[in-house]
């Protein structure tokens, strides 16, 4: 499964290292963080390290396989 995830703020390149296995663009005011999820338990521990850095996650959603 691929996921796309908005998060508010430009990450620096060290928040952004937190997140390895994802891919970074940056947006005016907001981050996308996007890559291969491998099974529920990595998506909620994705969801885990959004929270322990206190990062705002506004939009979450499935990406189409492809």
């Amino acid at each position: 499964m691929r996921y796309e995830f908005r998060v508010t703020g430009r990450l620096s390149a060290a928040v952004a290292g937190a997140f390895p296995e994802l891919d970074k663009v940056l947006a005016p005011e907001q981050t996308l963080l996007f890559g291969q999820v491998t099974d529920e338990a990595h998506l909620y521990g994705l969801l885990l390290r959004f929270q322990d850095l206190g990062l705002q996650v506004v939009e979450m959603r499935q990406l189409p396989e492809g």
